[in-house]
């Protein structure tokens, strides 16, 4: 009996630390608990703080680029053309350019000949004689103070005297003979055919600059190969000065083809001087005539019958002064008096693009404020777009910004 209430001790005893055991740890547990959760709460502030710092993020560095590729259509132009000088608001029209100039160049004379040149020079020439005009015939005899004839080299009329102010005509004048004698400084000259007349003393003359050119003997000469040679090398020199020269000047709209300039030069613009070791200087004097025209009235004249009616959108050709240009002339070209020309026809020819133009502040007014979504649909509302792409930055942000200087439209017109 002794042995059997030893055993129920010993269970007491056991089932007593049992329970102190799972007391100790329903104790403990709640403390474990308390000791960790101001870490929740730490991780918790963490992440929401990161949450929001993202999202200011995406405001502070947001941007969006939409990079536009605009529609293009390529033709092969062969389009005859018709301008006005004074056309109207819309009809096509032209300006005319006119620009003067002069180029030289040395050539080696290779010949030599007898030469008899009659030295020149240009006088005018004063009447103090009446009211009423006085005509000098071609070849009228003037007499320099140098005691040598001089004759005029056309036909003039003398304006009479006004307000007791003499009346005065310019006109060239020649040595009666070559050579060197005749040439000289500066002169007054009579009207030889006066003498011994009451207008001998009325009628003078007084010479522009020096009388120059006379020559007699032998003298180096270019062949007329080389003339010819040399004359061609100094059109094409010169026709390009000035075709620079008046592309310099030409304002903005306007469009001078490279083809629509011509040269206008004659003989009498042809100098040709000694120079020294057998040297020429050949001078060439040339007016240069372009036709100009408003690139804004041209486009829309090319276009109209590549593009429908109904679109409204500004379009451009970026190559359009690549076009080759040729005017419409009398087979005779050196007949033409180009600056009495009142109207034109020509023909435009060679490949080109139309470009159409976009309203770059309307888009970005357009997608302000909308979801990334509705891009494409907005997109619809412009035929003149081939293609774009949109790049948001932040990559996570699903809508354009409300402010326009958040958005940059790149377009990709061609050069």
């Amino acid at each position: 009996m002794s042995k059997n209430l030893l055993q129920d001790m010993v269970k007491v005893k056991r089932k007593r630390a049992q329970a102190d055991n799972a007391l100790d740890s329903f104790q403990t547990e709640p403390e474990t608990l308390r000791r960790n959760k101001p870490r929740y709460r730490l991780w918790s502030v963490a992440i929401i703080s990161l949450v929001f710092f993202l999202f200011a993020l995406s405001y502070m560095f947001l941007e969006v680029t939409i990079t536009i590729n605009p529609k293009i259509k390529e033709i092969v132009l062969n389009e005859n053309l018709s301008a006005g000088k004074d056309g109207g608001a819309e009809a096509l029209s032209f300006d005319l350019i006119v620009i003067s100039g002069e180029e030289n160049k040395i050539a080696q004379a290779t010949e030599e000949k007898d030469v008899l040149e009659k030295a020149q020079g240009v006088v005018l020439i004063y009447n103090a004689f009446s009211s009423a005009s006085q005509r000098l015939d071609i070849d009228t005899r003037l007499e320099g103070s140098n005691g040598k004839i001089y004759k005029t080299v056309k036909q003039i009329i003398v304006p009479g005297m006004k307000d007791n102010i003499p009346g005065s005509m310019e006109v060239g004048i020649y040595g009666e003979k070559a050579g060197e004698e005749y040439n000289s400084d500066p002169l007054d000259f009579t009207i030889f055919g006066f003498k011994g007349m009451p207008k001998y003393s009325k009628f003078y003359a007084r010479s522009k600059g020096e009388i120059t050119g006379g020559f007699k003997g032998k003298a180096s000469i270019i062949s007329d190969a080389q003339k010819l040679a040399a004359l061609n090398e100094l059109k094409t020199a010169l026709q390009t000065k000035l075709f620079k020269k008046a592309t310099d000047q030409i304002p903005n709209g306007l469009i001078l083809f490279k083809d629509a300039v011509f040269l206008k030069v004659d003989d009498s613009n042809v100098d040709l001087a000694s120079s020294k070791d057998n040297l020429l200087s050949v001078k060439l004097k040339g007016t240069l005539y372009g036709f100009l025209l408003n690139e804004e009235k041209l486009t829309k004249k090319i276009t109209e019958n590549y593009i429908q009616k109904d679109d409204e959108s500004i379009v451009y050709l970026p190559n359009i002064r690549d076009l080759t240009f040729s005017l419409a002339l009398p087979a005779n070209e050196d007949t033409v008096s180009f600056g009495d020309i009142k109207n034109i026809d020509f023909n435009l020819s060679g490949a080109a693009k139309i470009v159409w133009k976009l309203e770059e502040n309307r888009l970005v007014t357009d997608v302000l404020g909308k979801s990334k979504k509705d891009f494409n649909q907005i997109l619809l509302q412009y035929p003149n777009i081939d293609s774009a792409n949109l790049v948001i930055s932040p990559f996570w942000r699903m809508s354009f910004p409300d402010k326009i200087k958040d958005i940059k439209v790149i377009v990709n017109y061609p050069k």
